[in-house]
C-alpha cells in the first residue's frame, strides 16, 4: 500500500478550478518532486494535503486513512509535516522555543497539569527541551538556541523551519520551495541536508521547487502541474524531455519529433 494516495483531488473557488483531477502516489522512503510554472497549483496542492483546504472533489489517503476534512493539526498528528514558501517562524521566540512548539502539538499532559504546575508538566517540558536541543545539533543551530529567530540569516531560518517540521515526528515531509532566496552554495548545502534527513529519519519527502538543478539532482520521480492539471509524471530524465513540460515552461508548442 502506498504511503500517500491522491485520487482525482481538486478544489474550486467560486467558478475557478484551482486544481482538478490531481492524482499522485508516494511510496515509503521516496523523494518526489512537484514542479510547474508560477500559478500551476503546486502550493494549493500542498494545502489540500495538509488540511488547509478541503478538497471539493476526489480523496486523499495517508497510510490508508482518508484525510478529507481533517483540520491541519489532525493531519500533523497523523504524520505529515510541512514547511512554507514564505518562512513562517515565530520571529520573536528563540530558536529553541520555535522547535519546542512542534512538540507541544504532541504533548500528552493535560491542561490541568499545566495550570497547576504539576511535576508531570515540568518533566514533559524538560523532555521537550532536550529533544529540541538534539534537533538543533543536527542542524548546527544549537549554539544559537537563545537567539531570536528573526535575527538568523535567511539560510539558517530555512534550516530552523525544517528542524521544527521534523520535530513533529512525521512520516511524510512536505517542503515548499526550500531553496527560495538561497545562493548557489546554500542550495548545495540544502541538497545535502535533504538527502541526510531523508536517510537519518527514514522519511518520505515531497518537494516543491523552482530550482531545476536541485529537483533533477535529488528527486527520483517528478510530477508536473500546469494550470491546476497534472500534465506529466516520471523520472527526471523523462520529465526533462517531455514535450508538454517543455511547452508549459517555454510557452510554445514542441514539435512532435522532439526527442
Amino acid at each position: 500500500m502506498a504511503l500517500l494516495e491522491v485520487k482525482n483531488a481538486g478544489i474550486q473557488f467560486g467558478g475557478l478550478k484551482a486544481v482538478s483531477g490531481f492524482n499522485m502516489e508516494l511510496n515509503q522512503g521516496e523523494l518526489i518532486g512537484l514542479i510547474g510554472p508560477n500559478g500551476a497549483g503546486k502550493t494549493t496542492s500542498f494545502n489540500l494535503l495538509t488540511g488547509v483546504y478541503v478538497p471539493t472533489e476526489g480523496e486523499i489517503l495517508f497510510n490508508g486513512r482518508r484525510l478529507n476534512g481533517l483540520p491541519p493539526y489532525k493531519v500533523t498528528q497523523s504524520g505529515i509535516s510541512r514547511t512554507f514558501q514564505n518562512i513562517r517562524l515565530f520571529s520573536e521566540l528563540s530558536v529553541l522555543d520555535n522547535v519546542k512548539v512542534a512538540y507541544h502539538s504532541l504533548a500528552k499532559n493535560s491542561i490541568l497539569s499545566s495550570i497547576f504546575r504539576l511535576p508531570s508538566h515540568f518533566s514533559e517540558e524538560k523532555n521537550m527541551e532536550n529533544k529540541a536541543l538534539e534537533f538543533l545539533k543536527i542542524f548546527n543551530l544549537d549554539s544559537l538556541k537563545d537567539e531570536k529567530a528573526k535575527n538568523l540569516p535567511y539560510g539558517q531560518q530555512r534550516r530552523l523551519e525544517i528542524a521544527r517540521a521534523l520535530a513533529a515526528g512525521p512520516k511524510l515531509l512536505l517542503l515548499d520551495e526550500p531553496a527560495a532566496g538561497m545562493n548557489p552554495q546554500e542550495t548545495h548545502e540544502l541538497m545535502e541536508l535533504i538527502a541526510f534527513i531523508r536517510k537519518q529519519f527514514d522519511l518520505t519527502i515531497l518537494l516543491i521547487e523552482h530550482d531545476m538543478q536541485l529537483v533533477m539532482g535529488i528527486c527520483e520521480r517528478i510530477y508536473v502541474l500546469d494550470h491546476g492539471q497534472l500534465i506529466a509524471d516520471g523520472t527526471p530524465e523523462e520529465i526533462r524531455n517531455h514535450p508538454k513540460v517543455i511547452e508549459a515552461y517555454l510557452g510554445e508548442e514542441v514539435p512532435s519529433d522532439h526527442a
